[in-house]
């Protein structure tokens, strides 16, 4: 019974740790590039909008949806290392 409670805690620390990796690209794409870096962002332009404007409004959505994907392939990979995959 422990063999597989130490499998289960190893496959729980790996998922926590790609979620922290991949939330916390998406904070630096959403607040940074939105907010913090928006200013010199917005002297380059993207379909005629200013780049830090577009990060703000649609960047971060599309980072997320990337993240998403990413986020399910690791997880399939995770899932198939750890025995869990159906």
């Amino acid at each position: 019974m422990s063999d597989k409670q130490d499998k289960a805690t190893a496959y729980w620390k790996e998922n926590l740790r790609y979620l922290l990796i991949l939330l916390s690209i998406w904070f630096a794409v959403s607040y940074g590039a939105g907010i913090l870096f928006k200013t010199a962002l917005d002297s380059i332009k993207l379909g005629g909008f200013p780049l830090g404007f577009w990060f703000a409004q649609q960047g971060s959505i599309y980072a997320f949806v990337i993240l998403i994907f990413v986020y399910v392939r690791l997880m399939n990979k995770l899932d198939k290392k750890y025995g869990y995959d159906e």
